[in-house]
């Protein structure tokens, strides 16, 4: 028994068209939205197509808002964000572009902005287990272990 579709092909496109216009998305994103319409395969390849070829869906430009919204907003570090990116189906080359236009102070005073928020709300009294906490958090948060070093190194100087 097969599924019947929940849209035309140029319903579909003109709905593929209006999301890619409101926000930046990936193609698997627009797959799985296609699938949940029950449109087949060769339709879905074919939409795609044409929202790649008339500039709607474009992979670098996803990279890059992806990266700046979650930098930016989430404060989250470059391998969380890589991370991210891959599970969506973003080329390396598009992700290492995205991550090449972060800007590195930016970066540096989102850690650091970070560490102090947490460093202030511990209210553990050992300084190992407390810096421990905020180095794993961080952790979580996506950041390279050296800059975390670095940052729990400042944050818990007397």
């Amino acid at each position: 028994m097969k599924l019947e579709r929940k849209y035309s092909l140029l319903e579909a496109k003109a709905r593929l068209e209006a999301l890619c216009a409101y926000q930046e998305r990936c193609s698997c994103e627009l797959a799985k939205r296609m699938q949940s319409w029950n449109l087949d395969r060769e339709d879905q390849d074919r939409l795609l197509a044409e929202l790649i070829s008339s500039n709607f869906l474009n992979e670098e430009r996803f990279a890059e808002a992806f990266v700046s919204g979650k930098m930016r907003i989430k404060r989250w570090g470059k391998i969380k964000i890589r991370i991210e990116l891959k599970k969506r189906f973003i080329s390396n080359y598009s992700i290492d572009k995205a991550l090449r236009e972060i800007d590195l102070d930016e970066y540096w005073k989102n850690l650091v902005h970070l560490s102090e928020r947490k460093w202030a709300l511990s209210t553990e009294k050992d300084l190992f287990k407390r810096k421990v906490k905020l180095y794993r958090f961080l952790n979580t948060k996506g950041y390279e272990s050296d800059l975390i070093k670095d940052a729990v190194d400042a944050i818990s100087r007397p």
